[in-house]
């Protein structure tokens, strides 16, 4: 493109100027994975439903509005405890591919899916392709669970342990059966497994002095 000579510097910087600015997502978009587009979804659908206005999708990763790592108080969606497939691994950004949950092994198709702590069902609904639940736990937290086939309804008040669904097959493939759970702690996803494993780093002791 040819641009006349002799224009005003003010109205040079006017044209290239906003270009500079343009944040990254609009410079270069990544792919995000299925299981990830389907749980911003599920959260986004869960805002919704509880008259929220949105929220954005963070990774929780490093972001000081995650928080400090919580102790464990919750019990485990799945009895009995089951086997961890796929490891919390939450993008560097936003808008990229990862894994914003937690793939959990169930003991066969149609198993119980257990609410891991108290709290009020704020989304149950086909996400996508997969039916999903999700729990508004309150102080921020909401835990959602696919794919899961659930009679309960938005508003229902439900107590820890208490059966939400049944885990559906599909997500892992053939086998195993399991069941992916995401936990936002306001914007953030945060790591399911801090909830019912003590992750908190070890502290080494110095070592006793020997007595007299």
């Amino acid at each position: 493109m040819k641009l006349p000579l002799g224009l005003p510097a003010p109205f040079l910087a006017a044209l290239f100027l906003p270009a500079l600015f343009l944040p990254a997502p609009f410079l270069a978009l990544s792919p995000i994975a299925a299981d990830a587009h389907i749980s911003a979804a599920a959260d986004a659908a869960a805002d919704i439903g509880a008259g929220a206005a949105g929220a954005a999708i963070s990774p929780g990763r490093g972001s000081p509005r995650a928080g400090p790592v919580p102790e464990p108080a919750w019990s485990w969606p799945l009895s009995p405890r089951p086997a961890v497939l796929r490891a919390f691994d939450p993008p560097a950004r936003p808008w990229l591919s990862g894994h914003r949950g937690v793939d959990i092994e169930a003991a066969f198709d149609g198993a119980p899916l257990l609410s891991p702590a108290a709290g009020t069902v704020s989304f149950v609904g086909t996400v996508v392709d997969r039916p999903v639940i999700t729990i508004d736990h309150g102080n921020g937290l909401r835990s959602s669970f696919e794919p899961v086939a659930s009679s309960l309804t938005a508003g229902a008040a439900v107590a820890e342990g208490e059966v939400l669904g049944r885990v559906q097959a599909g997500h892992c493939g053939p086998a195993p059966p399991c069941l992916h759970w995401g936990v936002r702690r306001g914007e953030d996803y945060v790591n399911p497994l801090v909830f019912v494993m003590d992750l908190r780093p070890s502290v080494l002791l110095p070592p006793l002095e020997p007595g007299p």
